[in-house]
């Protein structure tokens, strides 16, 4: 057990976008109670080791909690007192012990894609604003989910898919300077929190003026096109269950209306029976204080797609509801 006077422990991933979100939420944590101490430690989890392992098909082999599993062996051990996670990740079936505390208040949930603009180098470019539809035929997009890919090539056959692995800089340079991509599917949240920006006209900046490999253009993707993957754009604090001292810190950190979303798309992922890489996808909004729920599964053939409406007190209900139908 945790010494009662030390300073209130955070852990996380040390990528540079885990390491955005722990220090956002450090921030918070110090605003919430100025006169607490707060730590922050990195912790190298199971997914930072696999950088070859394959994210789109990824074998039976593959542990659950690829990038949770570490942090959470800190909490139990009393190492830790909360784990920052992008929500994403963080399995919908938590240990024994652990529970999900709070969500900080969700950022841009929306996909962009991200290509090649215009050149005058031998490499194939787009125009400004390109839609999805006006990439021709073959035109290959680089992404290691399963949610996107499934849903791009329900959207556009035609297209060719293929992995990518490596940090969002990586990716920006493989999308710069290899002709076989043609562009990839990135989270606008993640872009934002490391500091890249989507110009109103297209061009793709970065928080250093070499960060973007020149020529790089951006269009976000409408939920409609693409729904988000479960709790994506949002940030979830895990704790011990019964700490007292640190659920009233969660209180002040967490984010209600976010919440209720993640909780209704996290019981429709545990419906389905599938984790961060399962073909399905989920996205909740409140909307004249009702939660709509929309669904998509790819598994086990063509398209499934769903909506549900109600309170946000029955977020759970309808989640499990909603997988339910599309089972």
């Amino acid at each position: 057990m945790p010494e009662p006077h030390r300073p209130v422990i955070l852990v996380t991933r040390g990528s540079p976008l885990a390491l955005a979100q722990a220090n956002q939420v450090l921030a918070a944590c110090r605003s919430a109670q100025p006169d607490t101490a707060f730590e922050l430690r990195i912790v190298k989890t199971t997914g930072d080791k696999l950088q070859r392992a394959s994210m789109a098909n990824p074998a039976a082999s593959l542990p659950k909690g690829l990038f949770t599993k570490e942090l959470e062996v800190a909490l139990l051990n009393g190492e830790a007192d909360l784990a920052v996670h992008s929500l994403k990740d963080l399995p919908t079936e938590l240990p024994d012990g652990l529970e999900l505390r709070a969500a900080c208040e969700r950022a841009d949930a929306r996909d962009a894609l991200v290509y090649r603009g215009p050149t005058t180098t031998s490499l194939r470019g787009f125009p400004p604003h390109l839609a999805l539809r006006d990439l021709p035929a073959g035109a290959t997009i680089a992404t290691s989910s399963t949610r996107r890919r499934e849903q791009l090539l329900a959207a556009r056959p035609d297209l060719r898919t293929v992995e990518i692995r490596g940090n969002v800089g990586t990716r920006l340079q493989k999308i710069a300077g290899q002709p076989p991509l043609d562009a990839t599917v990135l989270a606008a949240a993640g872009l934002a929190r490391l500091g890249f920006r989507v110009a109103p006209d297209g061009p793709l900046s970065g928080p250093e003026p070499d960060s973007v490999p020149p020529g790089l253009l951006a269009v976000f993707l409408d939920v409609e096109t693409m729904i988000p993957c479960v709790g994506q754009a949002a940030i979830g604090i895990e704790t011990r269950a019964g700490d007292p001292r640190i659920a009233a810190l969660c209180g002040r950190l967490n984010h209600a209306t976010t919440m209720s979303c993640v909780t209704a798309e996290r019981a429709f992922l545990n419906g389905m029976g599938g984790g961060c890489q399962s073909p399905v996808a989920a996205y909740a909004t409140i909307e004249a204080d009702q939660l709509r729920l929309r669904g998509v599964s790819f598994r086990d053939g063509p398209a499934r797609r769903g909506e549900l409406t109600g309170s946000p007190a029955e977020a759970r209900s309808l989640g499990a509801e909603l997988a339910r139908r599309l089972r």
